[in-house]
């Protein structure tokens, strides 16, 4: 029986757990939870609940909540106005409400973003994967997977709990207008992607919060990198463009020259630089980002952070300045290797302390490379070390997520070593690649709108404006708009990742080099994309797993990857978990009319249709090779033809201002160019 009812839900109130949906980074699932978990486990422990039960998170004004039964409730978070029947009562304390009792949290003050309100014995909720935390882009979690509304009835959880108490003063975290944020350096530093004057700037800027900031990151408005390279090569013509791989909550993600700190709801996989990361016990500071507020980057060394497991002094939360002697000399790069072999670099990067970022050979596209990403994760996965969180997987890199209270990232760094001498070879990979061909409507008016939308909020000038498909064709020397459309139809794309743009959306690349369009990502992203949209971006395509931000040019719209809460999976999905695609599918794409995409998406979520259709099979490394060996001299002729259209395309961008600090007349870097030439004389 329902005994909490929410008479004023506030502009965005949600039921969060700590730590929230693990274990499904590698295919795009956040891990949601409470933004500031701080302050989210220390109300439940007020309360006498243990730290993982679930409790409502508020931005900027709290709800109003009646009470029909006796409890206890504890509010902390920013400071805020708290009653209960109209009478004042203090935050960080356990309070009694009776039958019939009006606890009305009131509009976040001067400091802070973000309120929590938790109830003795914990909020009941959905669990979905593993968690209550509401992830409402994904639709799922919480109260039906979204934010509360006026009228909503709660339901107490009735967790065992145990004796309350007072959070005193020095536990409590200090909030500011000028924040401080403990970050350790790299993945992605100097001198491979940014100047040493840029690493300067960005640890010594008080960057300023931007108004258009929310749980999937924090956008900060800063001085524009002047890059340590002209662009990214195969991963797109923007500096800040790299193959894509796997992010870390609390990432400073630079999308273009825009930075961005990567929230809870953030996306799992990208292809941006991230040249700092917010260390875990100071990222519960996110949660408390108010636009206008200035945060300022200090290294800090990852073997000296506080534990995340902490809520006391030991985290150091009531000092508003970080304390530290500095950061690490190492400039995010833990140590290096090469494979069994000795044909194949190996570098090991710092991703916060919680994380290592893997990195196999050169900065160009090699499926061999993708292939030893499979091999060392399965290795790890088979042993499944203690504190091991997540294994994901990017295009030439494998994250390994770990609570660092049980595996440091040195005790990690030699074991991955010795995991590295033991693998075998790549030419030897041979995995089940089913084809999965899926309907496309081309050029959809849903892509149509996000691009208008795009022009009309955010930039109107870009190079890629107003239709992405003649830029892709521009980009890529094609005589018409229907060239593209031939090569995307006759593509068979392998998937190499999931969760690129969040819910099992594919990151694929063709298997036939002929067949590999390269673009550019928006800079700066988009802020709507519509699910379920196709796009490229590098030399890799995209299906948008659900609405959201995003960046790569559109070709069309097609049918759900995701089983967005349907009450019976459509065919082709596996009732076992919501994903459709799998590492190594090849996608195939038929082409469908507008109106027939939406007959398809609606028999998708009544659980019916035949829209996708899959067939078994295998995918052999050596045969690949086999494959470009026999066609290596028309490879290298259309992507000879390829590349000059990109150079042409880059010395116009230079010409009209496009790259900051890049003067015009530069040609494409050199790392394009072997990676051109490795598409015909090795694995690409």
């Amino acid at each position: 029986m329902a005994t909490i009812t929410v008479l004023r839900a506030g502009p965005l109130t949600t039921i969060q757990d700590w730590p929230g949906r693990v274990g499904y980074w590698k295919v795009g699932v956040p891990p949601s939870g409470p933004m500031d978990d701080l302050s989210f486990r220390l109300a439940n422990q007020a309360v006498g609940n243990p730290d993982h039960a679930a409790a409502l998170e508020a931005t900027m004004m709290g709800p109003a909540l009646r009470f029909a039964e006796a409890a206890r409730v504890a509010v902390t978070g920013a400071p805020a106005v708290v009653t209960v029947n109209g009478s004042i009562v203090p935050q960080w304390v356990p309070i009694t409400v009776e039958d019939g009792d009006v606890l009305d949290v009131g509009a976040v003050a001067d400091l802070g973003m973000r309120v929590y309100v938790a109830v003795s014995g914990g909020v009941d909720a959905e669990d979905y994967l593993g968690s209550k935390s509401t992830f409402t882009l994904g639709r799922f979690g919480g109260h039906n997977g979204r934010r509360l509304d006026d009228g909503d009835e709660l339901t107490p959880a009735r967790l065992s709990t145990g004796t309350a108490r007072r959070v005193l003063g020095d536990e409590q975290p200090a909030f500011t207008h000028t924040w401080q944020l403990g970050v350790t350096v790299g993945p992605h530093s100097a001198p491979e992607f940014f100047t040493a004057a840029d690493i300067e700037d960005i640890l010594g800027t008080a960057y300023e919060v931007h108004f258009n900031s929310d749980r999937t990151g924090i956008r900060l408005t800063g001085p524009k990198p002047q890059w340590a390279r002209t662009d990214g090569g195969e991963a797109g013509l923007h500096p800040s463009n790299i193959h894509d791989n796997a992010y870390s909550v609390g990432a400073l993600d630079f999308t273009g020259d825009t930075p961005i700190l990567l929230g809870p709801d953030g996306p799992s996989l990208g292809g941006f630089v991230c040249p700092v990361t917010v260390v875990t016990a100071q990222r519960w500071k996110l949660g408390q980002l108010k636009p206008g507020d200035t945060v300022t980057f200090v290294p800090v060394r990852s073997d000296r952070t506080a534990s995340p497991s902490e809520t006391g002094l030991g985290r150091r939360a009531c000092f508003v300045d970080v304390l530290s002697s500095g950061g690490d000399p190492d400039g995010g790069i833990l140590g290096s290797t090469t494979t069994a072999d000795g044909s194949t670099s190996v570098t090991y990067r710092r991703s916060g302390d919680d994380n290592i970022l893997v990195e196999y050979g050169d900065m160009h596209l090699d499926l061999a490379l993708r292939a030893r990403v499979h091999a060392l994760s399965e290795r790890i996965d088979a042993e499944r070390p203690a504190g091991l969180i997540d294994l994901t997987p990017g295009i030439r890199s494998l994250q390994i997520k770990a609570d660092p209270d049980v595996w440091s990232q040195g005790r990690m760094l030699a074991w991955l070593n010795e995991c590295e001498s033991q693998l075998p070879a790549a030419e030897d990979l041979v995995v089940p690649s089913r084809t999965v061909h899926l309907p496309l409507s081309w050029d959809d008016p849903a892509t149509r709108e996000a691009i208008e939308r795009y022009m009309l909020g955010v930039r109107s000038d870009a190079p890629w404006c107003p239709w992405n498909i003649e830029f892709i064709r521009r980009m890529n020397g094609l005589g018409s708009v229907d060239d593209v459309h031939e090569i995307v139809f006759d593509a068979s794309y392998l998937v190499l990742g999931l969760g690129d743009v969040y819910l099992g959306a594919p990151v694929a690349v063709p298997l036939d080099p002929r067949h590999r369009l390269v673009t550019t990502k928006y800079n700066p992203a988009r802020t709507w994309t519509p699910e379920n949209a196709v796009g490229i971006g590098g030399a890799y395509m995209c299906i948008y797993g659900m609405e959201g931000p995003g960046g790569y040019q559109f070709v069309g719209r097609t049918t759900q990857v995701w089983n967005h809460r349907y009450p019976s999976p459509a065919p082709g999905f596996d009732p076992e978990h919501p994903w459709l695609l799998r590492f190594f599918d090849q996608i195939r794409w038929y082409p469908v009319s507008s109106d027939e995409l939406l007959e398809m998406r609606a028999d998708v979520a009544a659980g019916r249709g035949d829209s996708v259709r899959i067939t078994e099979g295998t995918f052999s490394l050596a045969d690949h090779q086999q494959f470009l060996d026999e066609n290596a001299t028309e490879i290298a002729e259309r992507r000879a033809t390829m590349e000059a259209a990109r150079a042409e395309e880059r010395e116009r961008w230079s010409r009209q201002g496009e790259f900051a600090g890049v003067p015009a007349g530069h040609a494409l870097t050199d790392a394009v160019g072997q990676g051109e030439v490795a598409e015909q004389g090795k694995v690409a």
